[in-house]
């Protein structure tokens, strides 16, 4: 079955909903097929790192970046250190929180994949015009704004 007859067959919003976690999955399944070394939702960690440019961040930071929960990002943290991808640091003024790094293992291996993973963009958002990804971007980011508010009702 393709989008337009579930898009036909239900209301859009509920078609929406279930598209999310198809396309998830679909993501996550190329994804680990992508790298060798990683897998998609390492990569994931390892690219939102690159959101801290000036200050190393937390696995608790992280786990709010990558909207999951702290001992989700831990274990693959825990993964990544085994195959020493990163380390962790210390917090000289709050010893429990342990800044985490990226080694030059990581770096070499970010500059093997420049090229595939310009040419993945490419054809990941083939057709799909700047105008509309913006219009899709703003569409989530609204959605993921009302899912947290939904958490935050659940957490009282």
């Amino acid at each position: 079955m393709n989008a337009n007859e579930v898009i036909n067959m239900m209301d859009a919003k509920y078609a929406l909903f279930g598209l999310f976690f198809a396309f998830n999955n679909r993501l996550q399944t190329v994804g680990d097929m992508f790298y060798e070394e990683i897998t998609c939702k390492q990569f994931f960690l390892l690219a939102c790192m690159n959101l801290y440019p000036d200050e190393a961040p937390t696995a608790n930071e992280l786990a709010k970046t990558m909207g999951t929960t702290r001992q989700n990002v831990k274990e693959i943290l825990s993964s990544l250190e085994k195959k020493e991808m990163i380390y962790f640091g210390q917090n000289e003024n709050d010893k429990r929180k342990r800044p985490v790094y990226l080694t030059e293992k990581t770096k070499q291996i970010a500059g093997k994949y420049i090229e595939k993973e310009t040419e993945f963009m490419n054809r990941l958002y083939d057709g799909v015009s700047e105008e509309e990804a913006k219009i899709v971007y703003n569409l989530i980011s609204k959605i993921e704004d009302n899912l947290k508010n939904i958490e935050e009702d659940f957490k009282k």
